[in-house]
């Protein structure tokens, strides 16, 4: 994921804490198509778990998966508004947040983490479903 919130309008809101990680407090859509990417995991095309016991690793998987997924709908990272990222344990943050300054770029999108007991497969550490506004420029729907 080389992107953050290029199409969709980010922001810090004054008054609010600051983003204490890789996210922004909110962001505008603009004029384009609202796609909603179901939670992805770390796992290959096959469906076989990735980077099993490694959270930077699953997390590259992870966003790897959705950079797929909007390619194939005409966008790319930079048109992620937000994501919802599951996670097994909290432990491994730094880790998280490590990729996803390597993936994504400022602004970033609005972010919510949440702590769950468990995933589908207990070889998952991490899950992210994302909504992205791609512009009707490039917006189509795969075959």
């Amino acid at each position: 994921m080389a992107g953050g919130m290029g199409m969709a309008d980010a922001f810090n809101a004054p008054g609010v804490a600051k983003p204490s990680g890789v996210f922004s407090n909110a962001a505008w859509q603009p004029p384009g198509r609202v796609l909603h990417i179901a939670g992805a995991v770390s796992q290959d095309a096959d469906g076989r778990p990735v980077a099993a016991g490694d959270m930077a690793g699953q997390t590259r998987q992870v966003l790897e998966n959705i950079r797929a997924v909007l390619a194939a709908a005409g966008g790319t990272l930079d048109d992620v508004a937000s994501v919802t990222v599951y996670v097994t344990d909290l432990k491994d943050l730094a880790a998280i947040q490590t990729v996803r300054r390597e993936m994504l770029k400022p602004p970033y999108p609005a972010s919510t983490l949440v702590k769950v007991a468990a995933l589908a497969k207990p070889e998952y550490l991490i899950e992210i479903s994302a909504v992205a506004v791609i512009p009707d420029s490039r917006a189509r729907r795969p075959a």
